[in-house]
């Protein structure tokens, strides 16, 4: 990792939660390499510390907490050990998350408990400790990794989709309280398409074949521009990739077709044609060993650069729905006449 002369993040430090794979790690080495002081949070500790030894390398000070973001308490002694070898917590991003791959009438009561703990409670812990800090001081950002399934519930992934629903509820409300305040405080959340990380070796699943990430499939890397992004340009919302603005609003104007769709789809769309290894341990309660990297098998398919964000970055959600409101109803005219 080269380290440019001109860096937008000097002297901030940023919390990053699910940092140890994935867009997790991806979100800290572009941190980094702004020149942000990292402290960085997982449960795996050997892939903290070998993403640690790897920014510090590059000249990045970096702070290791190995903890499970279901545990109010750990995230909230993190957050003030942080603050005492860092300073003031400038940006915190909630990435951490788990999933289970499964039809509803074979998950568990205890899965869903789980999945609930680690991708929503892990949001609403971390934001609450960064709030306390952040709040007196009138300043700070956070920035909630978010999904296109925020919106739109596809099946197989029930639990997951169920709790980004959850954090798109807490983010409104928060957003509202934020403006009524006047707080400088900033909160967005940035809503991702389907990413080539490594989740999808370790998931916990139930499927015949092995998982994938519904295509088309982007690099991490561009989720982790789009959060830096976000950082400094504040908005409630930014949505990243075509098949995430797609589902959306899809889902919006025609959910009994994308109900359609998704059951004639979306059980092979989150499969390989490769059956899957049923002794694969799974990282739902506890860590699993693999890959130290933020990417995972998909390189081959997976795109790089996404140019419609490199639009849409700039042009607030409102504004694409009401165009696209506009075409809709001029289509109906047109048909009507």
């Amino acid at each position: 990792m080269s380290i440019p002369s001109h860096r937008e993040f000097d002297g901030k430090v940023v919390v990053v939660t699910g940092a140890g794979a994935g867009i997790g790690r991806s979100i800290s080495i572009a941190f980094a390499k702004e020149g942000a002081s990292l402290a960085i949070i997982s449960r795996n500790e050997e892939r903290l510390h070998n993403l640690s030894d790897e920014l510090e390398r590059d000249g990045a000070k970096v702070v290791v907490f190995p903890l499970d973001v279901a545990n109010a308490d750990l995230v909230e002694t993190a957050a003030a050990r942080i603050e005492e070898g860092l300073g003031p917590i400038d940006i915190w991003v909630n990435n951490a998350m788990v999933s289970v791959f499964s039809p509803v009438r074979q998950m568990t009561a205890e899965e869903y408990k789980r999945v609930t703990e680690v991708t929503y409670l892990g949001v609403v812990y971390g934001t609450l400790a960064a709030l306390k800090r952040m709040l007196p001081r009138d300043s700070g950002t956070i920035i909630q990794v978010g999904s296109a399934l925020a919106y739109r519930g596809i099946p197989l992934q029930s639990a997951y989709c169920a709790a980004k629903h959850a954090i798109q509820g807490f983010h409104d409300s928060l957003m509202v309280e934020l403006i009524h305040d006047k707080s400088n405080v900033k909160a967005t959340m940035v809503q991702l398409s389907a990413h080539n990380t490594p989740q999808f070796d370790w998931v916990k699943s139930r499927l015949p074949n092995k998982a994938q990430p519904v295509p088309p499939i982007y690099q991490p890397e561009v989720a982790a521009e789009a959060v830096l992004w976000a950082a400094k340009h504040h908005r409630r919302e930014y949505i990243v990739g075509f098949p995430a603005w797609k589902g959306i609003i899809v889902n919006n104007f025609f959910p009994s077709l994308a109900d359609k769709f998704l059951a004639n789809l979306g059980y092979e769309g989150q499969q390989t044609e490769e059956p899957r290894d049923a002794g694969q341990p799974n990282n739902l309660f506890e860590s699993v060993s693999g890959p130290f990297a933020a990417h995972g098998r998909f390189d081959a398919r997976a795109i790089e650069k996404d140019r419609f964000w490199e639009i849409t970055k700039y042009i607030p959600f409102s504004y694409i729905l009401v165009v696209t409101i506009l075409l809709l109803v001029s289509l109906i005219i047109i048909l009507v006449k």
